[in-house]
């Protein structure tokens, strides 16, 4: 390795550290939230080590073809001490910031989609729901009332008629009603009974 190669390879292994310091930090702000899950907060800790190893290790690849020296190492170590002594704190409160600015956008756009879109959408299937009971109940009372209509003249109509007929024949549709009704409460029975022998 020239001189120039080594040079390049500490300077990127410096900047490394400084960025593995901040990618650190912004890990951990973030941690927080599945922390109490011990499998997820696994899987996340190698994961992001992981990750962060073969960022580091791809940028020494680009440098100096992947060639890993002990000083490698140390100033990697170096980066990320400059940044924990000269950095760290102003990237919290600044990491800090960037979080309430996002929270507030979130929360506006959350808003904004709530006044824009869900509530009209609400708001017109409880009107169309309201519409579709007053429009039914409405029907069903037309319904009602015409059939009361019709059902009262035809009925006084029947009635005149089965006095009008003789008794015999007046005699002879009572045991006909009579032997439907009978037929029908033997089935209504029947039924009963299956359902009930099926549970």
């Amino acid at each position: 390795m020239t001189l120039s190669v080594q040079f390049l390879t500490m300077l990127s292994m410096v900047l490394g550290g400084f960025y593995l310091g901040i990618i650190n930090d912004t890990y951990r702000r973030f941690s927080i939230h599945w922390k109490q899950n011990k499998i997820l907060s696994y899987f996340m800790e190698i994961s992001f080590w992981l990750t962060q190893t073969m960022l580091l290790y791809y940028l020494l690849f680009r440098v100096n073809s992947g060639e890993l020296r002990f000083y490698v190492f140390i100033a990697c170590l170096l980066g990320f001490s400059v940044y924990q002594v000269t950095t760290a704190g102003a990237y919290k409160q600044l990491l800090e910031h960037i979080i309430r600015i996002g929270l507030k956008i979130y929360q506006f756009i959350e808003k904004l989609v709530q006044v824009l879109f869900i509530t009209p959408i609400k708001f017109i299937v409880h009107l169309l729901i309201v519409s579709l009971l007053f429009i039914g109940n409405v029907l069903f009372t037309i319904i009602r009332y015409t059939f009361k209509l019709i059902y009262i003249p035809l009925s006084w109509v029947f009635q005149t008629l089965f006095r009008l007929l003789p008794k015999n024949i007046q005699n002879n549709l009572h045991k006909i009603a009579g032997f439907y009704s009978t037929i029908e409460n033997i089935f209504k029975k029947w039924m009963k009974n299956i359902l009930f022998k099926r549970r």
